[in-house]
């Protein structure tokens, strides 16, 4: 039966777009080339942009033909490379396809000794790769790779829609796999500059410990509860159950007090009750932390955990004594996770309550100072024992 080569194109065209991995990208292009064309084997050297180097990337069809992967590199200076980066294929034979077969009638008439020269040393790789075809891929003016094709498996001859197919799919597979290289560099440098914010972010967090000499280890251990309780209540709750919502907790647990850097350390180191006004005052660091994360505008829910995490479910919090379902799930998580901590640590003019006594108290202020679900999910990850 016939292949519809045009149809294939467009169904492999589509498909190569939807694919952001450059790895995964070439060997489904391999395997579909093997499986349709009907080729005993096929190979494509892509260039590493790190070495400036082809490397043989994927090599697929029997285990006898194949080439080892990464077995073959070659510089910028290879026969087979500047053959193709000079872009002789088309002043000589009018063709982006190199047919081997083509070239070597080619190569015995021609005088010209350093062309010549040049040819024959590309024959001569095509022959080590047991190469009849060879298909470049330029994205603009560079040569992204070489498609390296051999013998039909049936060993009858390319035909001309078939060469044709090759021509037009190293197009589209240049243009994809660039596309898939600069999405893969965007990831990293999504990472990279994610890693750099969680860094800056612990960061900002000891500064805070640093000037609350009684809340040592208080931030890392207010995040470490928080995200439990979150992922207790993610296999309940499939709206909290994605990635972003568990970065969000994370980043405002660890700058949920990160306020406090604009309170007098008179005040947030005083032995003793604070008085109404010294409350008052340390009652305005979750605006404070708001306005010193505001223009950061991917912090938009981070922010919700800053400013809400001493609001009340009763509605007698601050700042603004939001009530019951008004307090955003993400202030409400870091609630219970902060009084815990408060509870039980030892503060100068006074001991930290025992853990039970704690826990005892996060259960009778549920429905009044807590989230009746959150307390429900800080409960059952005590008696997991992972708090």
């Amino acid at each position: 039966m016939a292949i519809d080569y045009k149809k294939e194109l467009e169904k492999a065209s589509k498909t190569m777009i939807l694919v952001h991995d450059p790895d995964i990208l070439i060997k489904m292009i391999m395997r579909m080339i093997v499986q349709k064309a009907k080729v005993s084997h096929c190979s494509i050297l892509l260039h590493d942009r790190t070495k400036d180097s082809y490397i043989l990337t994927v090599s697929r069809g029997n285990s006898g033909m194949k080439i080892p992967e990464g077995y073959t590199r070659m510089d910028q200076d290879n026969p087979m490379v500047r053959f193709f980066r000079e872009r002789k294929n088309g002043l000589l034979f009018n063709s982006e396809v190199l047919v081997y077969d083509e070239v070597k009638k080619f190569t015995d008439l021609i005088a010209n000794s350093e062309l010549k020269n040049l040819l024959s040393q590309t024959l001569y790789q095509m022959e080590l790769f047991e190469t009849i075809i060879c298909i470049p891929s330029y994205f603009r003016e560079d040569l992204l790779g070489i498609l390296l094709l051999g013998k039909k498996s049936d060993e009858s001859i390319f035909g001309h829609d078939e060469l044709d197919f090759f021509i037009a799919l190293s197009q589209d597979v240049a243009m994809a796999v660039r596309n898939a290289q600069l999405f893969n560099d965007l990831r990293l440098e999504l990472e990279k500059k994610q890693s750099l914010f969680f860094h800056t972010t612990i960061a900002m967090a000891a500064a805070i410990e640093a000037k609350d000499h009684y809340t040592h280890g208080h931030t890392s251990r207010v995040t470490n509860y928080a995200l439990e309780i979150t992922r207790k209540l993610s296999q309940k709750n499939k709206k909290i159950d994605d990635t972003k919502f568990f970065e969000d907790i994370h980043i405002a647990s660890l700058l949920h007090d990160i306020g406090k850097i604009g309170v007098p350390e008179s005040i947030l180191n005083k032995e003793g009750p604070l008085d109404p006004n010294e409350r008052k005052k340390i009652n305005e660091h979750p605006t404070i932390g708001v306005n010193i994360l505001q223009p950061i505008h991917e912090l938009e829910t981070v922010l919700l955990g800053v400013k809400y995490h001493h609001e009340r479910f009763d509605g007698n919090g601050y700042p603004e004594g939001l009530k019951g379902e008004q307090i955003p799930l993400i202030a409400a998580i870091i609630s219970v996770a902060d009084s815990f901590d408060a509870m039980t640590s030892d503060r100068p003019y006074r001991k930290g309550l025992p853990k039970n006594k704690a826990i005892e108290e996060i259960q009778l202020q549920s429905g009044k100072q807590f989230d009746p679900n959150v307390v429900l999910a800080f409960l059952e990850v005590i008696a997991e024992n992972r708090i």
